[in-house]
């Protein structure tokens, strides 16, 4: 089969633009198709002096693969032009009308799965519309209580309770539903979607050494440690809750399939480490696939031409196995 899958560039601003160019220079064995206003594209090609053909999107054709040079198009307007490099907030409900018409489009299966490209959160609050980033936007959309962030780069696979909050209030949102739920979505997408039959997930525990025993904490002792027994005995296979210093360690990791992190600068710093440019973003728990690239909008290079496009390029290839999968 070719799946078609939806991609959004994000931030016109940003270097998501740039990407998108990059993408089509050499093609793809799926239907790609950019939501996006194709002016922002033809402008960016033009800047960047490389060819760009857009290929009309019509659903009720047969799939076909994307060309080099080339990707199809599902134009959805901006508000104002882009500038490299300069948000504009006149341009956040385009960028969110980009995001809500690919994934309305992948719950109604016109598309197989989304990739999406970096989108500046900043910009969007600024405008008057809260957002703390596409994997909640996209949960609420679907009507789902409860999604999962993952990334994975090579043979790491990092999970998060916890996404985009503040330090200080990491504690207060580790529950045993809430953590219950978590490890629940993740053992059942490494399993339904990774094919991975007897998944192995590594818990962190939430305070250095793991709560050394309750002297640094008692959150592994009051919260984490029992949800992690009852989930044992329902036959989910975990490890921990384990000190996160020494879980990233070779023999650890040999050991999981996946690392499920307490919070967001826990976890996400050594899998950017060993796979920086090259790792994927995965949402678990969506009723449709969604990868992402695993880095911002990069204002401070948008526009040089410079941008490297191998986070996409993996998102792509993610996406593109997990539809295969599903349909074996």
């Amino acid at each position: 089969m070719i799946p078609r899958i939806a991609f959004t560039p994000g931030e016109p601003a940003g270097i998501g633009p740039e990407l998108a160019i990059k993408l089509a220079s050499i093609g793809s064995p799926a239907q790609v198709i950019a939501v996006c206003d194709p002016q922002l594209l033809e402008k960016t090609a033009a800047q960047l002096r490389q060819k760009l053909r857009l290929l009309p999107f019509d659903p009720s054709e047969p799939p076909a693969v994307t060309p080099a040079g080339s990707l199809y198009i599902q134009p959805v307007p901006m508000a104002e032009p882009a500038v490299a490099g300069q948000l504009n907030k006149s341009n956040a409900t385009y960028v969110l009308e980009t995001l809500s018409s690919a994934a309305q489009g992948c719950l109604s299966r016109r598309f197989d799965a989304l990739v999406t490209g970096p989108v500046h959160k900043g910009v969007i609050n600024d405008a008057g519309i809260p957002f703390s980033g596409h994997t909640e936007f996209f949960a609420d959309l679907a009507g789902v209580e409860r999604v999962v962030m993952m990334l994975a780069a090579e043979d790491l696979r990092v999970a998060l309770v916890t996404t985009h909050l503040p330090l200080k209030d990491v504690s207060a949102a580790i529950t045993g539903p809430h953590l219950e739920q978590t490890i629940t979505i993740l053992h059942r997408s490494l399993r339904d979607q990774f094919r991975i039959d007897v998944p192995r997930i590594a818990v962190c525990g939430l305070n250095p050494h793991a709560g050394e025993g309750g002297h640094l904490g008692r959150e592994e002792i009051e919260i984490i440690g029992p949800t992690l027994d009852k989930l044992r005995a329902l036959g989910i296979q975990l490890t921990g809750p384990l000190p996160a210093d020494t879980l990233f360690t070779p023999p650890q990791l040999a050991r999981c399939d996946a690392v499920l992190a307490m919070y967001h600068d826990q976890g996400l710093p050594v899998l950017k480490f060993k796979g920086f440019g090259h790792a994927v973003n995965i949402t678990l728990g969506l009723p449709f696939i969604r990868t992402s690239v695993d880095h911002g909008t990069a204002l401070n290079i948008a526009g040089q031409g410079i941008a490297d496009s191998g986070s996409l390029q993996a998102a792509l290839s993610q996406a593109i196995q997990l539809v295969r999968l599903r349909n074996l």
